[in-house]
């Protein structure tokens, strides 16, 4: 099989994968809890996504993990996300200068 068949079939399968149930998700009428579900998932995505990167990002896990309590720490205080960003980098350069 070629590769650009191969890319044809995947293009195919994906777009129908992504656009065929919008245009019945748009006429069903969801339950009211089922829906507040369905707006944790990016939270618990995201959360999936950057925990990993914050245990790999610096030189040991144990900084990672500071750096992520810290930033959750800013981010239940109501800090700007610009202020929670560039204070957490700070915070793991200062805990990368310790010995």
């Amino acid at each position: 099989m070629s590769v650009l068949v191969l890319i044809l079939i995947l293009t195919v399968v994906n777009v129908s994968i992504r656009v065929v149930p919008t245009f019945f998700v748009g006429k069903l009428e969801l339950p009211e809890n089922f829906v507040a579900f369905l707006n944790y998932i990016p939270i618990a995505a995201l959360g999936v996504l950057v925990f990993p990167g914050i245990l790999t990002a610096v030189e040991t896990p144990t900084q990672g993990l500071l750096a992520g309590v810290f930033a959750a720490a800013l981010g239940i205080l109501r800090v700007s996300l610009f202020f929670i960003v560039v204070l957490s980098v700070a915070f793991v350069y200062v805990l990368m200068l310790l010995p």
